[in-house]
């Protein structure tokens, strides 16, 4: 098993979908926003936001899916 491999392994165990936990904005587009949580980048819709999110904040978010197979996750607003 890889780095890479035991990093996302333990980051999916640590997360499961459902869990609360703080993220940091990394980066913003158009349609929503990229919340880096440990070593992993999870996308967090723009539609879910009540209020705009702005790169470099930090935010409290929800996991809301994980596709381990393609080794991403989405957010939403906790």
């Amino acid at each position: 098993m890889s780095d890479t491999d035991a990093a996302w392994a333990a980051f999916v165990s640590r997360y499961p979908v459902g869990a609360v936990v703080h993220g940091d904005v990394v980066s913003v587009v158009p349609f929503g926003a990229f919340v880096r949580i440990g070593e992993f980048d999870g996308f967090a819709p723009a539609r879910e936001w009540s209020t705009p999110i702005e790169e470099g904040s930090v935010v409290a978010v929800r996991i809301a899916a994980i596709d381990a197979a393609a080794r991403r996750f989405a957010v939403h607003p906790a």
